[in-house]
């Protein structure tokens, strides 16, 4: 819900500048274009890959397809293309539009906004006159529309010009299937920030939505705007109740061709929308698909977030750790896939200014900037953080680097992404949920526990042996035990503070989840990784080196008297460890210690980095038959890295 103020504002202050104003590139073959290099998974999108509101980047492009992402979703203003009624100015959205088809990722725009002289109160001026030119609302081919119905003619003209075939798409020479056919009516009509009309109102700019864009294109997909549902009103129940008595609804599918649904920081609640929204539509013998258009958690351990605030529950409200924002992408998705959501959006590629003015910056701190009033911290909802120079939140000492949650999307793109599945249902019991999904010959798993203590998963094994995925290492075969049963080690959840949970979770985020994938009858086969394409900086991977962590010299937020580098260690572990197990670290220093970077070594191969994390703490999945070592570093809050950068073995173990 925190979504559009940025876009809203910049959109009005921001001067345009040459960049944006590029007439697009045409491409005859954009459906070639890094083809062979990404996943592109038709149920995974992002929000803000880019906007019109920011200049064009292909970096951001690249970014979001590296970790798997298929789609894009970003509004459409329309008081910035129709400042004066019948003067349209396309040129930002057809160099977005053209980009999206270059990078061939499909587009979901959202149609929002009301210019001034469509206002009408709280609702659109002509909004109520009948949608065609012969007064009335029933549409045949090639009928006019009414030039007094407004919102109507601004639907045609943005559909018509970016559908398949349309405007500009003739004009740049696009293939077939090129351009939009996706497009959301309105973003949060639920929540007053984004409609303060009445639900009536809401209903009618539905169905004039609808009518228009199917005028333009019959093929368009026209989903009811996402519905964050932050209040006793079923929104869509509502607007069902008023189109029942309509003579042409059955006739115009309802206007509507699928259902959105919101949802941020708790993952269960993501499930239960779905769930509301699909027994919503069957209580009227209806069956559309169902999308989870918008959903994230921001962070408050890294910057632009509230990192001074782990004991403070009001800094900490409604966010998590970078770790439980990785888990929650995976528990918010599956539960959303489990209740038959077709299409997961995240919430979003960088943090850009989230909820905050264009400009509001600040170098990372302590809490000491906290006066007067003056903004301090700010939305950390990116999978990556933002670069230097960006318009927000530009100081972060690793700038454009990904965030473990980026890890977790490309984690769930490289498992579903490649081929269709289905839910198989899902249990939960002991303080364990337990998901299943299934394609031809094979059986996804994916679990997580709630419990505040380390919890174990059992279930019957279908064939020989499986993968197991996890966020913390590469992926390994396993095997049953004697009784053919999977026995898995199941990390603790750790506490939050989201305060409107289910009574029997301790915290709204469970512990790390785990993917296991099992083949019919047959051995699995290890697969090949995911490579992320050469043109993308390589920060999906833990730098060899700490540099570039350290903050810059004379940060007097962090340099201090403390010039004491922290003294590392690590809890001894058993000779012999089960497949999964616990490692334990900790630092002692002067300052607070504010990441570590703990390393694992593989019998004799090469070290590698392991966990980037704040916790002291992780659960690691190995194969039998090899040998794991660990080592940690440690960073200050004064900026002073552990002294043991030749890495030596710390914690020793052996998986028989």
């Amino acid at each position: 819900m925190l979504r559009f103020l940025l876009a809203c504002c910049i959109a009005v202050a921001m001067v345009q500048g040459a960049a944006a104003q590029m007439r697009p590139v045409a491409t005859t073959d954009a459906s070639s274009v890094f083809a062979s290099q990404y996943i592109r998974s038709p149920q995974l999108g992002i929000t803000f890959v880019s906007s019109a509101q920011s200049p064009q980047d292909d970096g951001r492009y690249e970014k979001a397809l590296s970790l798997g992402a298929g789609r894009n979703r970003w509004p459409l203003y329309w008081y910035t293309v129709e400042p004066q009624r019948g003067q349209f100015h396309w040129a930002d959205y057809d160099q977005l539009v053209a980009d999206d088809v270059r990078f061939d990722m499909a587009s979901l725009a959202v149609l929002l906004g009301r210019p001034n002289f469509a206002q009408d109160g709280n609702s659109i001026a002509g909004l109520n006159e009948p949608v065609f030119a012969d007064g009335s609302d029933y549409p045949e081919p090639g009928k006019a529309l009414n030039p007094n119905n407004l919102w109507a003619n601004f639907v045609y003209q943005a559909v018509n010009r970016y559908k398949p075939g349309g405007t500009l798409a003739r004009e740049e020479g696009w293939l077939p299937g090129q351009g939009i056919q996706t497009w959301e009516m309105w973003n949060e009509p639920d929540l007053q920030q984004f409609w303060s009309g009445s639900i009536i109102a809401y209903a009618r700019l539905l169905k004039v939505g609808y009518l228009a864009a199917k005028q333009a294109d019959p093929n368009s997909t026209i989903i009811f705007g996402g519905l964050l549902y932050n209040t006793q009103t079923n929104w869509l129940a509502r607007v069902l109740d008023i189109y029942i008595n309509d003579p042409n609804v059955e006739a115009n599918n309802w206007y509507m061709d699928a259902v959105a649904v919101h949802n941020y920081s708790y993952p269960w609640r993501s499930g239960w929308l779905t769930l509301v929204a699909r027994e919503t539509l069957d209580a009227y013998d209806l069956e559309k698909p169902i999308w989870l258009t918008e959903t994230g958690v921001s962070v408050w351990d890294d910057y632009p977030g509230p990192t001074w605030a782990s004991t403070a529950d009001d800094g900490r409200f409604k966010r998590a750790t970078q770790q439980q924002a990785a888990w929650f992408i995976i528990q918010s998705t599956t539960y959303a896939w489990a209740e038959g959501a077709s299409v997961v959006f995240f919430h979003q590629l960088y943090d850009d200014c989230g909820d905050q003015a264009p400009g509001t910056n600040f170098p990372p701190h302590h809490g000491e900037l906290c006066l007067g009033g003056a903004a301090c911290s700010g939305d950390a909802y990116g999978l990556f953080r933002n670069e230097r120079g960006s318009t927000c939140y530009s100081e972060h000492p690793r700038p454009n680097t990904a965030r473990p949650a980026a890890t977790a999307y490309h984690l769930l793109a490289d498992v579903f992404g490649k081929a269709p599945f289905e839910p198989d249902g899902y249990e939960r019991a002991d303080d364990v949920t337990h998901i299943q999904f299934t394609r031809p010959g094979e059986l996804i798993h994916v679990i997580w526990n709630h419990s505040m203590e380390p919890n174990q998963a059992s279930f019957e094994a279908i064939g020989e042996d499986a993968l197991l995925y996890t966020l913390d290492s590469d992926v390994h075969v396993i095997q049953p035990d004697e009784e053919g049963n999977y026995q898995i080690n199941l990390a603790a959840a750790q506490p939050d503070a989201y305060p409107e949970r289910e009574d029997r979770d301790p915290s709204a985020i469970g512990g790390a989840p785990i993917i296991i994938v099992e083949r019919e009858g047959q051995a699995v086969i290890l697969p090949t990784a995911t490579p992320i394409p050469t043109e993308v900086p390589p920060s999906l991977i833990v730098e060899a080196t700490p540099g570039p962590l350290v903050l810059p010299t004379g940060d007097a937020s962090r340099s201090g008297d403390d010039t004491t580098p922290p003294v590392t260690s690590m809890q001894p572990l058993p000779e012999i460890s089960p497949s999964s197990f616990e490692v334990h670290w900790q630092a002692e220093d002067d300052s607070p210690i504010e990441r570590y970077l703990v390393w694992v070594k593989v019998d004799d191969g090469e070290w590698r980095p392991w966990l980037e994390t704040t916790s002291t703490h992780g659960v690691y999945t190995g194969q039998s038959g090899s040998t794991y070592a660990f080592a940690v570093w440690a960073l200050d809050g004064a900026g002073n890295w552990s002294n043991n950068l030749q890495l030596v073995a710390q914690a020793v173990t052996r998986i028989e």
